[in-house]
């Protein structure tokens, strides 16, 4: 399997500038592509089980390669086995230093995600809507043409469905904003309706945001946090594969 059988040309330019966001979402790309590959074959058939493993080679190629490409320090220096040298401990090993790799990774994305968004109280959660009403209702009366109204009233319908989740993300608000705003005031029948709703919005939300974080004590400035190899360095560098055990029968 080459690279383009675990990730479309399509989802490769979606990827996000950040590296480590782009590894990521390359990796559940890939992991979701093999799992479908695979788990139609027998183990225990040999031409299967050599599917399989062609199958997870081409897998670890694919990673270790992102990985170099996206910098990412925990695998750039891993070497790929050789084919005649790939087993299944490399494969395994390989799963597990990315779990290891993911599970930070997820909990980092997690805290920064907190950091961009906030909690918005029931109270303040229906002012908002009661503000998109009307807000929808201005964009309906607006001097423009069907298709920039329904663009306009899409946006909204976004930031409606970001509003329901746990968390509104702050860029749901930016964009709304910037979409509404980018709008000559003279196309609105009230300019200044309209502008009086989005700042009432966007104060709701900043207020919102000043309890949540209080509540939550986050300092000023959040230290970046450095994600941990799964093991220490070691003292030979990997070539030709992932490093061995030493024989459980020496025993120093």
């Amino acid at each position: 399997m080459n690279v383009f059988d675990f990730i479309t040309q399509d989802e490769l330019d979606d990827l996000p500038e950040d590296n480590e966001q782009a590894f990521s979402i390359f990796v559940r790309h890939a992991q979701r592509r093999l799992r479908e590959a695979t788990e139609h074959l027998d183990g225990r058939d040999e031409n299967e089980w050599r599917e399989i493993r062609e199958a997870r080679y081409g897998f670890t190629n694919v990673i270790l390669a992102a990985a170099k490409r996206l910098h990412i320090d925990t695998f750039k220096d891993i070497d790929v086995p050789r084919i005649s040298k790939f087993d299944d401990d490399d494969y395994r090993q390989l799963i597990a230093d990315l779990d290891h790799y993911m599970t930070q990774l997820a909990i980092d994305t997690s805290f920064r995600s907190r950091r961009d968004s906030t909690l918005i109280p029931a109270n303040s959660k229906d002012r908002i809507r009661s503000h998109l009403h009307h807000l929808k209702q201005a964009i309906s009366d607006a001097n423009l043409t069907d298709a920039k109204k329904d663009t306009l009233l899409k946006k909204v319908a976004e930031f409606e469905a970001a509003l329901e989740k746990n968390r509104l993300n702050l860029m749901a608000v930016a964009r709304v904003t910037i979409e509404i705003l980018s709008v000559p005031g003279a196309l609105w029948s009230s300019y200044e309706v309209v502008h009086k709703l989005v700042w009432n919005i966007n104060q709701t939300v900043a207020e919102a945001k000043v309890e949540d974080d209080e509540r939550r004590k986050l300092p000023a400035v959040p230290k970046p946090f450095a994600l941990i190899p799964p093991r220490a360095a070691e003292t030979e560098p990997r070539k030709g594969g992932f490093s061995r055990e030493l024989d459980d029968d020496i025993p120093f």
